[in-house]
């Protein structure tokens, strides 16, 4: 197939973003620093890559191979201290994130090594504002054939298709056509549409198309009938956007994506099989996904909501360079979310994921570092029978192995990061982790509540982790975990300044003139989770207090939000409208 570009080929490199536009991201050194390092900027974080050579990895006072980083917009007089970036062997670099930045802001970055040598630079985050050339109109009603988009635009003059002003436009395929919408073409933009009843994808992106922004649409009634592999049905992961190997640079955002038109199986036929929300393969990375509403019944529920392959690879879903935040997503019997292969500086924050049997799941991640953070938790259950619940994060472990350059090498040592979670019980997951291993993981300030095993046992094999400074506890107290946060009818979950908590042993008491004792009365204590966080550079700095508090939420800040309506500026799109 050829895919009309008239940006030259030339200048795309593997994340799909132009050379020209790179390079304009990221200005010359300074005289005297480091060479070789590289940024790769989303909308609001950037990603950190740097190679200083033999000379600057000479371990530091503290015995850290870490490189120190600190950071400022551009114009503004103080400097922040960035999270260290992590330093993997093998690829002699240390790679990290800054996370949640200004979208269209510049930054002056400094980089220290152990050894003290520098590299400093400038980076500039994406612009949220597409420039438009030439817009396509579709006709107003209903359409019952396929759209297939051909034309390219171009990083100054982006293709955009949508409705025409005033109304709204349908592509209902009824099931007669594999795709709603097929894209051929690099530099689109697909606005506010309604898709319905494509007989395998809604949105079919092709192999290797570059910066595709899906948005404001409703996609729903999609693929063929499914069920488990072991019932004869080999066809699983048709999906409302699918993008195929090498796609990547994609934007999908704001969309309401419900109702498959089959269902996964559960567990307890086997691994669930069918549908899924969104499925990318070996993307070249460079995706963002935020503030989509993914949902459905438990009948037709999905397989993943946000995953796709290889997992097993140095490549996978997302990839790299990607940032997952701000969606809810519900109603799948395996993973809410999948992020497995490379995980190269992939951002999963700020998500609500309920209903589901994995929250986040990341084996293998080969490459890292993986930032999972400020994340909401709800219900996990292993089939419509068995409400007994699965993990909050699957690994893959030391067992796991991949092919490179005709060896088998370790397949899931990449860092990972997990910071500032909530866990709500009960009906949440059983274990934190799951049973196959984990190496190289750092664990911070989350509610880790419960029923069954917090923290794996320490192995020898592999990279040591590093998990303190979680609330945690088994299942008695955790079924007092609602009682910690402030009732709300919402998304919300405020910490209460008590919790129920028991006081254990025969306690004496005196009231209204009587003595009396009560054995292992329920008493109200202290929060423990309030002011009770360690500080990590870049993650909590906005912290209210004495220091920050455990969990996604911080008291007297503005309350998380998810889906749809959280986007900033959301406006009704035209198929809600018209």
């Amino acid at each position: 197939m050829r895919i009309d570009d008239s940006c030259p080929p030339r200048k795309i490199n593997r994340l799909g973003v132009c050379i020209c536009c790179l390079l304009a991201s990221v200005s010359a050194l300074r005289p005297g620093s480091a060479q070789a390092q590289t940024v790769a900027p989303t909308f609001e974080c950037i990603g950190l890559y740097w190679k200083p050579g033999d000379d600057g990895l000479r371990p530091s006072e503290s015995g850290k191979v870490e490189a120190q980083v600190r950071f400022r917009q551009e114009g503004e007089g103080a400097w922040r201290v960035g999270y260290p970036l992590w330093y993997d062997e093998r690829d002699v670099e240390f790679r990290g994130s800054l996370v949640q930045l200004r979208p269209g802001t510049r930054h002056e970055i400094e980089l220290t090594a152990p050894s003290g040598k520098k590299a400093s630079f400038t980076a500039t985050t994406r612009s949220e504002r597409f420039p438009i050339a030439k817009t396509t109109h579709l006709p107003t009603g209903e359409l019952d054939k396929p759209l297939r988009i051909v034309e390219s635009g171009t990083p100054e003059a982006w293709h955009l298709v949508t409705p025409a002003p005033g109304s709204k436009t349908v592509i209902n395929v009824f099931n007669l056509h594999d795709n709603c919408i097929e894209v051929a073409a690099n530099y689109v933009i697909i606005r506010g549409l309604e898709l319905k009843n494509a007989g395998q994808h809604a949105v079919l992106i092709r192999k290797g198309v570059q910066n595709v922004v899906i948005e404001d649409c409703h996609i729903a009634q999609w693929g063929r009938v499914g069920g488990a592999r072991v019932w004869g049905v080999f066809h699983g992961s048709d999906s409302a956007v699918y993008g195929e190997t090498g796609s990547g640079g994609l934007v999908i955002q704001r969309n309401l994506i419900e109702h498959p038109r089959s269902g996964s199986n559960d567990w307890e036929s086997g691994h669930p099989d069918g549908p899924q929300a969104i499925s990318l393969v070996n993307s070249s990375g460079g995706n963002i996904i935020r503030y989509n509403t993914i949902r459905s019944t438990e009948d037709h529920g999905y397989n993943d909501g946000i995953g796709g392959g290889s997992n097993f690879s140095f490549e996978g879903s997302p990839n790299r360079d990607s940032d997952i935040y701000g969606n809810i997503v519900a109603n799948c019997w395996d993973d809410a979310i999948e992020s497995e292969g490379a995980n190269m500086n992939v951002r999963i924050w700020g998500n609500y994921l309920d209903k589901t049997f994995v929250f986040v799941a990341t084996a293998s991640t080969s490459k890292g570092p993986l930032y999972i953070f400020r994340n909401v938790f709800g219900t996990s259950r292993v089939s419509h029978q068995d409400a007994s619940g699965g993990m909050i994060i699957k690994t893959a472990g030391p067992r796991r192995f991949l092919a490179l350059n005709g060896e088998q090498v370790p397949g899931d040592q990449g860092r990972r990061y997990i910071f500032h979670n909530t866990t709500l019980q009960p009906n949440g997951a059983l274990n934190v982790f799951s049973d196959h291993g984990l190496g190289n993981a750092v664990s911070r300030n989350n509610i880790f509540r419960v029923r069954g095993r917090v923290y794996p046992s320490a192995s020898t094999q592999g990279p040591p982790n590093d998990l303190r400074n979680d609330l945690t506890s088994g299942y008695l107290a955790g079924g007092f975990v609602r009682s910690m946060f402030v009732p709300s009818d919402r998304l919300e979950w405020f910490l209460a300044p008590t919790v129920p908590a028991i006081k254990w042993g025969r306690i004496e008491y005196s009231r209204s003139g009587k003595n009396f004792a009560i054995t292992d009365p329920v008493v109200e204590a202290s929060n423990p989770a309030i002011d009770k966080g360690a500080r990590l550079p870049g993650f909590n700095d906005d912290f209210q207090g004495a220091a920050p508090d455990i969990g996604a939420f911080e008291n007297g800040n503005p309350p998380l939000s998810f889906g749809r309506e959280a986007a900033p500026g959301f406006n009704r799109a035209p198929w809600e409208k018209y």
